[in-house]
Formats: C-alpha cells, structure tokens, sequence
C-alpha cells in the first residue's frame, strides 16, 4: 500500500469535533446533549445578508476576481475605516474563511521548518494550519490564574531563535475570551520591530467585547505597518458559519502580491458568499447592540454558574463567546467522552470541547475544557446543572 505523506500523518485531528461520534449515540438513545463544543451561533443571520442571496439575479455564477469582488473590498475597506482600522482596498484579498487567510499569510511569510510563537491555550485548527504550511508552532503559556493576560513579554523574547519568523494572536481570543489591552499589544509591537517578525492576528470577534471593553487593532500599532498582518472572516460576525469568506489585510504591499499568487492557484473565493458578504456590511448597528446583550446575558449565566460548582474555576472573559473552565478532574478529555458514554441527568448531558487540544505544549490543559456559551439562556441554565451533576458522581473527580 502507498505510503502517506508526513503532512498527512502530522494533521492533528479537531479537538472540537473528535467527540462528535459519542454525542451522536448518545443522542441515538434519547439524550439531549447540550452542544458547548462549538462556536456555531444560535444567533440569526441578518436579513439584509439573507436577502441578498435569495433575491439573487443572475444568468451565470461566475469566478470573481482573485482578491475578490472590488465592490467587496471598497465596501469592506469602508467598514474597518468606520471602525477607525485604516485600510485601503489595496490592503484586502478575500479568501475563502479566516482558515484560508492564516494559511496565506503563513505560505506567503514563512518557509518550511520556520517557527510562530502562540501563546496557549490558542485556536486548535491553527496547529493544522502550521502543518499545512510546513512551519512550526513555539507555544508560550498563558495561565487560567491570570485569565489568559499575554505571557510576559520575557518569556515570548525567550522563545525568539534564528528560525522565528512571526508571533500569532487571536484578539478577543477564541478559546479563552480574553481580550488583550492597547498596551499589551504595544509590548508585542516592541518585541516585533526588535526582532523584525511578522504579527499575525485573527481579528474575528471584534464585534464581541463586553462590559465596555473596546478592542484596539493591530492594524493601528503605529511603527509596524510591514509586520502586521490581519486575519478577518464573517463566520461569528454575522452569524455566518457556512459562508466561508475571510480576509488577509497587510500594508505590506510584498506580502499582499506574493498572497495573491496563493489566491490565483485557487482561482477566487465563493462567489455567492461574497454577495452575502458584502450584503452583510450593512446589518444596522441595533442587530449587534443586540447580539452583544444577548452574548452578555449568557456569558453571566455561564461563568457565574461554572464558578459555583464547588472545586470548578473560570476567568470571566471580556470577549468572544468562549471560556476556558478547569474542572476538579484526573483527565478533562475522559470527563468530556464520560459525560456523553456514561451519564445522564433527566435525559441530559453536555459536549465540551477537552482543551488539552488547544495547547502545543504536551501535558497542557489536562484539567480544562473549552465551552462556547453560544446556546439560548435556558439551555445554559441547563447544562450547568448538569455538569454540577456529573461531577457529583464522576468517577475521576479529584477532589
């Protein structure tokens, strides 16, 4: 039999969707499973954005450009400098999901057996997005006690060898929620120019912070405007999982020419979800007041429940949707299938994505899951009852 590749071997299985078998038997038997395992918003999509694709009209369905529709990127362009981001149409090529915007800017940037640093815990599919690229992820740990604040810029310096070519966020951050501060990202600017490395960051839930937070961009690091490179999708934004439309954003007039190239060999995003994109620029700014008040409710019923389960520890987060809980477990993956093979409560359990897959660092996060608080209010009243349940009883509690 044919050998298969390094890569192939290599590519880390989803820890969000590695226990989606046992939730299906589980369910097979009559148990409602409440899903916390995977940031697929309950939340409408806009109207306008719906419309769009239904009111199509169109004779041929046909590629756009490269980059994307031009009538996107002006729109697009117009919609960060209203959000104070300074970007010009020249600075955006559309790609098909955030996925494939991160996978740009690392096969434009880097080269096979480069470095990125991370802090963990961060998006496990960015694991699989170095494998892609043949570059190699440096983790720095971010602990729960500090509710995932940026590691000491030290310890990224640390990390820093001959072979680093980028340091990567995600701001607020998906799995954690936590959003980093404009001085927190002037340290990683300083760290950035010393070095002369790349910043990407996965800019996705911006319109998610709480608790009057306002996110800063890395768009705005005055001095690196050649380092920076920023990663966009609607997927969360306006609740458009399934339109898989992205953006790649540089000032870097090399990288962007260079990534273009990676767009052509694909041809061009997904015509009709760029309809639905840009379509999508003009949701009113009440739908998100909304989802924002919504996602606050649900986040307060989430942390505040977690917390008081006895031996159950939660930073609140100021964005997102996401949190990461340690639970008083010998092993966070083993609850995680044992809630779905063994337990029940009143025909209920719960799916939590185990968060040692969304460390590099081996051993990380054993006693720590992620939970998206994307399910309506009562659901959440729910599941928290049933994870205060199962640890009542499970077997591998630790204390």
């Amino acid at each position: 039999m044919p050998i298969l590749s390094e890569k192939a071997i290599l590519m880390p299985a989803s820890p969000i969707r590695k226990l989606v078998p046992y939730a299906e038997k589980a369910k097979t038997l009559g148990t409602t499973v409440y899903h916390l395992n995977i940031g697929q918003p309950d939340i409408e999509t806009p109207e306008v954005a719906l419309n769009a694709v239904k009111n199509l009209d169109r004779k041929v369905i046909e590629y756009s450009h490269s980059a994307g529709f031009e009538s996107y990127r002006n729109a697009l362009s117009a919609y960060y400098v209203k959000n104070g981001i300074r970007v010009s149409p020249e600075d955006i090529i559309i790609t098909t999901g955030g996925s494939e915007a991160l996978i740009f800017g690392f096969m434009t940037t880097c080269n096979p057996g480069d470095e990125v640093i991370i802090p963990e815990p961060f998006y496990a599919n960015y694991n699989g997005f170095a494998v892609t690229a043949g570059i190699n992820v440096v983790p720095v740990t971010a602990t729960i006690e500090s509710g995932f604040a940026l590691p000491p810029i030290t310890e990224i310096e640390k990390k820093i060898t001959s072979k680093t070519k980028g340091i990567v966020i995600c701001n607020p951050g998906n799995p954690t929620g936590y959003l980093y501060s404009k001085e927190e990202l002037e340290q990683l600017r300083d760290l950035v120019k010393k070095h002369d490395l790349f910043l990407f960051a996965d800019e996705v839930y911006r319109e998610f912070c709480y608790d009057g937070a306002v996110p800063f961009s890395v768009m705005n690091l005055d001095g690196i405007e050649n380092n920076v490179i920023m990663i966009d999708s609607v997927s969360k934004r306006y609740s458009m999982c399934g339109a898989r439309i992205g953006a790649l954003i540089s000032k870097n007039k090399e990288v962007m020419d260079a990534a273009l190239k990676f767009g052509q060999a694909r041809l061009s995003p997904p015509t009709i979800d760029q309809i639905a994109a840009e379509a999508a620029l003009n949701t009113p700014q009440s739908y998100f007041d909304n989802v924002v008040r919504e996602y606050v409710q649900r986040r307060n019923i989430m942390i505040q429940g977690l917390n008081s389960i006895p031996g159950v520890f939660c930073p609140n987060p100021s964005g997102a949707f996401y949190c990461v809980a340690k639970f008083p477990v010998d092993d966070a993956e083993k609850f995680c299938q044992w809630l779905l093979e063994d337990f029940s409560f009143e025909g209920q359990t719960v799916m939590m994505a185990p968060a040692n897959g969304f460390y590099a660092t081996k051993g990380a996060g054993l006693q720590e899951a992620r939970i998206a608080y994307v399910l309506n209010q009562e659901d959440l009243k729910k599941a928290v009852i049933c994870l205060e349940k199962a640890l009542e009883v499970y077997p591998g509690r630790t204390n």
